[in-house]
């Protein structure tokens, strides 16, 4: 068992030598960070560069350094698409419900559809003049393909007070169902108005709506109706370009391009110099040199005027494949690409980095060490309490450089005596580990 202790704590013991002894000097590429907003905790939303930059495409190797070499605390964010909740404002038509005074049922309604618009009038007789009384009021809510949350009604001609009414929804103006009460109100005090026009509705779609006055005799007339909709939309993962890269020719003259190292690709865009462009095209990839080819997506690429303008599909979608090179077949028979050598821009989606400020800026980015292990923390861990809705209230940060190799130097000499260091403090904990073992398994046993 002290054997066992033993071990653990040195391996404990080297496992923190080893990340403390990390420098900016042991990562290729680094870049200044710029600093805005109120932190301690900061968000970079990292450029195509820095993936470029990277020793692996799940950026395990990615650091932050402050000016005196003390790594930071950090998490990575990956992009993910979301369902968002879109609201739209509709004005609607609405009709009035009136019937005797002393009735006790609304006025039926007969609905016409045409190519106009929809229909809605009263079926049979309308009593006298002097004997009708208004009893609510019909909303015609037919044009609005989504759930209804929200009534805003705008009126005149009623006392001041409250006013109360029922709600119910219908999608055939014959069967009915109970959407609750809704109130409006019109105040005033000396100077002071206070309006409130607004009713939640339950969020649920229905073609008509039917407004009944629990006190006709005080019911206001309408003078205009909005309802409020929403629905769900999906909204895609942000991405982040890369920068234009010529393309290559290989040995059968197809048109080619070599990232640094296979990246999970969304979406690629090759610029159509040419008006009057037709170019019906496949791509394929492989994530190394010796991997097969395979299909990656297809389509026709096109910039071509339409109605006194020009319209261009330059970009396809891709399935996120990890990709390390791409090549490009084209059919002849819509023209090519044109004469000059095609250019291509590839995305992926978009990475944020949130790191814990601490020691003296500036602080730096670096990235490109392939030996290195992710050292990044949970958000949750990073932020105590952390809950979505704070990440766009974290301070900002900005490369204010582009992300540049590091030069060897006598800083570089300087890294290469703790590493050795480092190995000898290894072999000599193995050495230790060594003699203790022999000396317990030459111990006699107990009597």
């Amino acid at each position: 068992m002290k054997l066992i202790r033993w071990g653990l704590l040195l391996g404990l013991s080297l496992s923190a030598l080893s990340q403390a002894s990390e420098t900016p000097q042991d990562y290729r590429h680094n870049a200044a960070l710029q600093l805005a907003g109120e932190g301690p905790w900061y968000r970079l939303e990292l450029p195509f560069a820095a993936h470029l930059a990277a020793g692996h495409g799940d950026l395990r190797d990615l650091r932050v350094f402050d000016s005196n070499g003390q790594m930071q605390a950090y998490a990575l964010i990956p992009g993910r698409s979301e369902t968002v909740q879109q609201e739209q404002e509709h004005g609607v038509r609405w009709f009035p419900l009136r019937g005797r005074a002393d009735a006790q049922e609304v006025p039926a309604l007969r609905v016409e559809r045409s190519t106009t618009g929809t229909l809605i009038e009263l079926r049979g007789g309308a009593p006298a003049a002097s004997e009708q009384q208004l009893r609510g009021w019909l909303l015609d809510a037919s044009a609005i393909d989504a759930s209804l949350v929200r009534l805003n009604l705008d009126w005149s001609g009623a006392e001041e007070g409250f006013q109360r009414f029922s709600i119910e929804a219908s999608d055939d103006l014959q069967h009915w169902r109970s959407w609750g009460e809704g109130q409006v109100a019109r105040l005033s005090f000396a100077d002071e108005r206070i309006d409130q026009r607004q009713v939640e509705l339950p969020g649920q779609r229905a073609r008509y709506l039917r407004l009944l006055w629990s006190n006709p005799a005080r019911a206001p007339q309408l003078q205009a109706v909005t309802l409020r909709s929403q629905r769900q939309a999906h909204q895609a993962a942000p991405l982040v370009w890369s920068e234009s890269m010529p393309a290559q020719t290989n040995a059968e003259g197809q048109y080619q391009w070599q990232l640094p190292l296979s990246l999970p690709l969304e979406r690629l865009r090759v610029e159509l110099e040419q008006s009057n462009t037709l170019a019906p095209l496949r791509f394929e990839a492989r994530s190394s040199d010796q991997d097969a080819w395979r299909q990656l997506t297809s389509g026709v690429l096109y910039r071509l005027p339409e109605a006194g303008r020009e319209v261009v599909n330059d970009e396809l979608a891709l399935p996120g494949w990890p990709v390390r090179q791409l090549r490009v077949q084209v059919d002849a028979r819509g023209g090519g690409l044109g004469a000059d050598t095609p250019r291509l821009q590839v995305a992926l989606r978009a990475t944020q980095l949130v790191f814990l400020a601490r020691g003296e800026p500036p602080y730096r980015l670096a990235l490109g060490s392939p030996s290195a292990q992710s050292a990044a923390l949970p958000l949750h861990t990073l932020i105590p309490g952390y809950q979505p809705e704070r990440l766009v209230s974290l301070g900002r940060a900005e490369l204010v450089e582009p992300l540049a190799a590091v030069v060897e130097s006598q800083a570089g000499a300087g890294q290469d005596w703790q590493r050795w260091g480092l190995w000898a403090v290894l072999l000599v904990g193995v050495g230790l580990l060594a003699a203790m073992a022999a000396s317990v398994l030459r111990r006699p046993p107990d009597a």
